[in-house]
């Protein structure tokens, strides 16, 4: 089974970019990596759903999608704004991007709490450093 990275912070926060250039930083140490942004995997199941009920059904399924994967890592990146989707994510590795006090949904920013524990806090928006730093930390030798 893939380890289980998830990025997670509010809308805007620079989740995608960072996905995107940790996958490549991972692939370029020859690791196996597959990606499933929240937005697209609504996008496939037509479930925009936003409630705490439709939001807590998107991490399950952003979790099972990862743990049907035989790649060396699965990262997935969304919001998470309730702690229980972040329990059921269930990742290996977590990285907060804490580079914005407040994204463009309203009703997002009221519900968004902060996590308590995380592997990784992004503070500045550098994709390509911290793609860089992040792999290098989790990257078996």
């Amino acid at each position: 089974m893939a380890q289980r990275i998830l990025i997670m912070g509010l809308p805007g926060s620079g989740k995608t970019y960072l996905a995107e250039r940790l996958k490549s930083q991972l692939e370029s140490y020859q690791k196996t990596v597959r990606w499933f942004n929240a937005d697209q995997v609504r996008k496939e199941y037509n479930d925009w759903d936003f409630s705490e009920q439709g939001r807590i059904r998107q991490s399950l399924r952003m979790r099972d999608l990862a743990n049907a994967s035989d790649y060396d890592y699965c990262i997935a990146d969304f919001v998470a704004p309730l702690v229980d989707m972040r329990h059921n994510f269930d990742a290996d590795w977590t990285v907060w991007m804490d580079t914005i006090s407040e994204g463009r949904f309203a009703d997002t920013n009221k519900i968004f709490v902060e996590p308590a524990s995380y592997d990784f806090r992004i503070l500045e928006k550098d994709a390509n450093k911290w793609a860089k730093y992040i792999a290098n930390n989790i990257v078996d030798p």
